[in-house]
């Protein structure tokens, strides 16, 4: 066992003093060391209930003969941090988390590991750690958060950050407002609607590193959660038996599922940022151009908020993950010898089925003929762009505005705010990319206030967009600002065209005048030259390539 370095041998008496003062016993040092990586904390509301998850998962491990030893990670709220200075970690945090997991498991010797996530940047921080120390690993999430309800509709945090722009508006009291704001979250899980953190658990599944069930049983479905807590530990102990390795099950084909099925779910853009980074791991690309290719291919099955009506508790009602997996295996868009960590994802969804044909639809019926994700190419963003098309209008998908700039999003939402902002704008917010954040923060600020006020505009820029904007917001444009790219030459005034059917994003100036411009152009300072995120500044790739630290 790997795990006999810490614990075999005359040279590691010391070492096992230690186990014994933490209480482990001869017997339990006999058994392989799981180690249970516990992200629980009182900030995320997706974590404040991963003490019972985690107990559930080290009572699967001991079932199956294994000794569970817990450790902790760390975990940002991305809705917490949003639309301050905090937000610019959210990205970064992704690192640590797999940095810190490599860490206490090198130093500790553990055989496999189980890993407990939920929201945001925590969970591909996760896989992106399992994938880095390829030693058997499950991941078990917490669930997600059950929609909240005001007046007898389902809401959820969404409508808490339009709410800003309604107010703004004149369209809401601040009585309605406190109301929202007491309802639209109503207890623990990752936010209700198929955000960041929801998509990434879902895609854990298509992955094959989490059991069916890990991206939609809600948090609240405690009992449904324990019992899957249980297996994921009686499972990682059947993987060491079998010495099934992480990179046996993230391949090329088990990503091309995990991208399929994003598309097929309308995911989060910020799927292709993680993917990416995840793949990395496993030494294998993913190039932009698979990502709309397989979009070109997939069906729009499901329209969950903030694109539609439907919350995460009516997807896993309607058959979950797998019922969704199984429709698109319809047109053989899967690859169904994929190795999960409990058999082949063939295996795992030939008796699902759809239970609710409204939540999910057929092949034969889909909301829109392509994938929710689309990768636009233009002089903007000649490297790529990402908008997540299935929470665009049929009215903007084809849109032509006038540039109104912003150096940061602090500027841009003020105008917003204050009224500077109108119908045939696309408002410009640069120098928030990987290295210009630094740290590629959220804009659903900007984006919920624009909702909110009921504007028709566009919005790009070169950081990213939370899982629960929606509207014709274009984010990872590359190369950033920071990097001389073509967004740091918009000027107030200039045409930008959207074309997300044909994938273009195109700034209506010629050759010239850009060359002009970028001659005059001048790198700006960075925004923050000391601690973490200057570090993290200098070491970042580009959006394009997943904002990975390099080496």
């Amino acid at each position: 066992m790997r795990s006999d370095i810490v614990k075999k041998g005359a040279t590691r008496c010391a070492h096992r003093s230690l186990f014994h003062a933490n209480g482990f016993g001869a017997d339990e040092l006999s058994r392989p060391l799981i180690g249970v990586c516990n992200s629980f904390n009182e900030i995320i509301p997706g974590h404040m209930h991963l003490k019972s998850i985690t107990e559930a998962a080290k009572l699967g491990v001991a079932a199956a003969g294994g000794t569970p030893i817990e450790f902790p990670a760390i975990g940002v709220c991305d809705g917490i941090a949003m639309g301050h200075t905090g937000m610019k970690y959210s990205l970064a945090s992704r690192e640590l988390i797999a940095d810190s997991i490599e860490a206490v498991t090198m130093a500790s010797g553990f055989d496999a590991l189980i890993l407990i996530p939920n929201c945001d940047k925590v969970v591909p921080g996760m896989l992106m750690a399992a994938a880095r120390l390829n030693i058997p690993a499950v991941i078990v999430s917490g669930g997600p958060m059950l929609a909240g309800r005001l007046h007898g509709k389902n809401i959820s945090v969404s409508q808490a950050f339009e709410a800003a722009g309604k107010f703004a508006a004149g369209q809401m009291t601040q009585e309605e407002m406190t109301e929202l704001e007491s309802k639209a979250c109503p207890g623990c899980g990752s936010c209700s609607g198929l955000f960041t953190a929801n998509t990434m658990n879902c895609l854990s599944e298509a992955l094959g590193m989490a059991l069916d069930g890990n991206g939609t049983i809600p948090a609240a479905y405690n009992g449904a959660r324990l019992i899957l807590a249980k297996r994921a530990g009686k499972v990682v102990m059947d993987m060491l038996k079998k010495n099934i390795l992480p990179r046996d099950i993230l391949t090329l084909k088990a990503f091309e599922n995990a991208i399929t099925v994003d598309m097929g779910i309308g995911g989060s853009s910020n799927t292709v940022l993680h993917l990416t980074a995840i793949a990395n791991e496993c030494g294998i690309k993913l190039p932009s151009k698979l990502f709309d290719e397989i979009s070109a291919r997939t069906p729009y099955i499901t329209k969950l908020s903030p694109a539609g009506k439907h919350h995460m508790q009516d997807l896993e009602e309607a058959g979950g993950i797998s019922a969704v997996m199984h429709e698109l295996s319809k047109k053989n868009l899967l690859h169904l010898d994929a190795l999960t960590v409990d058999g082949t994802l063939g295996e795992r969804i030939k008796d699902a089925e759809i239970l609710n044909p409204d939540v999910i639809h057929s092949v034969e019926n889909p909301y829109r003929p392509t994938g929710g994700i689309a990768i636009l190419q233009g002089n903007i963003c000649p490297d790529c762009a990402v908008v997540k098309a299935s929470a665009v209008s049929e009215d903007m998908l084809v849109y032509k505005g006038k540039a109104k700039c912003f150096d940061s999003e602090e500027t841009a939402i003020n105008a917003i705010m204050g009224g500077k902002i109108h119908d045939g704008d696309v408002v410009v917010i640069r120098y928030e990319g990987p290295k210009g954040g630094p740290g590629m923060q959220e804009m659903l600020n900007p984006t919920a206030a624009i909702t909110g006020a009921g504007l028709k505009v566009g919005l790009i820029t070169d950081g990213r967009f939370s899982g629960a904007s929606q509207g014709a917001c274009i984010g990872h444009i590359s190369p950033e600002a920071m990097e001389g790219g073509t967004i740091a030459l918009i000027e107030d005034g200039d045409i930008i065209s959207i074309d997300i059917p044909n994938r273009k994003l195109e700034l209506e100036v010629g050759d010239d005048e850009l060359a002009k411009r970028r001659a005059a152009w001048v790198k700006p300072e960075p925004k923050i030259k000391t601690g973490y995120l200057a570090r993290y500044a200098k070491l970042t790739t580009s959006a394009s390539t997943g904002a990975v630290v390099n080496a």
